[in-house]
């Protein structure tokens, strides 16, 4: 058994476009070779899938992550905006106090960090648009 990694572009229209993940990471690590120009200037939905594998054969959706990525006007991944998320999900983190201190004060900032980066960061898909990744996972398994 496996685990193997799936990206879907969800266009505005709630079609599909995969992505394949070597593509995925060299946009992420800022390739300048690599480039979305169709999605140039603009904030795409995406979803990030991960699939329990048998025989190199999808066999279980382990998770789902749906996320947003916002694309420059080159067709490439905006940094600042990546930054921003990244520190967003630091700030989740509970903070790391003593006891005697949490008993006192009660902190909360990692929860409204958790609800700006759910709000800004993440969406959530329709039962038509998850349905249509499920059956995009295991379409060839099934024929």
């Amino acid at each position: 058994m496996g685990i193997s990694l799936k990206i879907f572009i969800v266009n505005d229209d709630g079609s599909l476009k995969r992505l394949p993940l070597m593509r995925f990471e060299r946009l992420q690590q800022g390739d300048p070779e690599e480039h979305l120009s169709e999605y140039a200037g603009k904030r795409i939905r995406y979803a990030l899938v991960a699939v329990e594998t048998e025989n190199r054969k999808p066999i279980d959706i382990n998770l789902i992550q749906y996320s947003y990525l916002s694309i420059d006007s080159k067709g490439r991944i905006d940094a600042s905006e990546e930054e921003r998320g990244a520190r967003l999900a630091l700030e989740m983190l509970p903070p790391m106090s003593s006891e005697e201190n949490q008993q006192k004060i009660i902190y909360a900032q990692h929860r409204f960090a958790k609800k700006q980066y759910d709000d800004q960061f993440t969406w959530e898909p329709s039962p038509e648009i998850e349905a249509a990744i499920v059956k995009e996972v295991f379409w060839k398994t099934k024929k």
